[in-house]
């Protein structure tokens, strides 16, 4: 169950990494408490999935996660460049998330 938590964790970190973006330097009232309600959700989900994963690993997942959404979303919703090197290193990210929800059984 930590691995859900984790991934939905890491689900509510994208939103609020996006929701930055409406925001407007916070000026902009309701995508700002969207925004702050979706930091908030994120870290108490993160700390629930830590009860029981490894600190190290939970939250490079966590970031690894908000990371590559993120990059997504972005290239998707904001015409951020979609470069061959971005997306290998995306990819790179991928696989690392992988890597640690492999290594740790």
């Amino acid at each position: 169950m930590a691995w859900t938590w984790l991934a939905l964790a890491g689900l509510f970190e994208i939103g609020w990494a996006i929701g930055l973006k409406y925001t407007d330097g916070f000026t902009r009232p309701v995508p700002s408490a969207l925004t702050v309600v979706s930091m908030i959700i994120s870290v108490l989900l993160l700390g629930i999935a830590l009860k029981t994963l490894p600190v190290g690993t939970g939250y490079a997942v966590w970031t690894g996660i908000g990371t590559v959404g993120t990059a997504i979303l972005g290239i998707i919703l904001f015409n951020e460049p979609a470069t061959a090197m971005r997306l290998v290193c995306i990819g790179l990210i991928v696989a690392g998330i992988l890597g640690l929800k492999l290594a740790s059984g």
